[in-house]
């Protein structure tokens, strides 16, 4: 019976996740496996992919073969490095302490790459926030201004038509009393 890795999709339309398995090869796409592995999800940015690293060394070291996308999964997170230094163990090359400690070493390193693309694209979005909000602001006191000139224009105008108003007022105001 050959085993797989894969996915197995789920979610709805346009917004896909899938679940990594361990099935049998003949078995269809989202039926039956034998073990649920983790999740994927394509949708954030960077990609959330949480599965149980152990579990997926274990099934690889028996044999399971992973499809395309999961071997890059795998390899991302480091379970591939770990069995090709598992393998160096078997065969006597290494030691078990220092292959573990070079898993550890570049897990660490592993880590600290994908916090560093997780700030980044924090830092990108809030430094993007930040340039709308002062585009948006200065536009805001763009229209501000044009309504000040405007209402002072119009002030402008309707001070001397208010003065011609009054005197106009005032002439008939003294017509009135002369002819009175």
């Amino acid at each position: 019976m050959a085993v797989k890795i894969r996915l197995a999709r789920r979610g709805r339309k346009k917004a896909a996740q899938f679940d990594i398995v361990v099935a049998d090869a003949r078995a269809p796409r989202d039926g039956r496996f034998i073990e649920k592995l983790g999740t994927y999800d394509p949708n954030t940015n960077p990609a959330s992919i949480n599965f149980d690293g152990d579990k997926a060394f274990d099934w690889i070291m028996k044999g399971a073969q992973p499809t395309d996308t999961v071997r890059a999964m795998l390899s991302y997170r480091g379970v591939l490095y770990r069995k090709h230094l598992q393998l160096g163990v078997i065969k006597g090359a290494i030691s078990q302490e220092t292959a573990d400690q070079r898993y550890n070493e570049w897990m660490e390193q592993k880590n600290a790459k994908i916090e560093d693309k997780r700030t980044s694209l924090g830092t990108a979005q809030a430094e993007k926030r930040q340039a709308q909000l002062a585009a948006e602001t200065k536009v805001r006191e763009a229209r501000a201004e044009a309504i000040r000139q405007r209402q002072a224009a119009a002030a402008a105008a309707a001070a001397p038509a208010a003065e011609a108003t009054e005197s106009t007022e005032a002439a008939a105001e003294t017509t009135e009393e002369a002819g009175a």
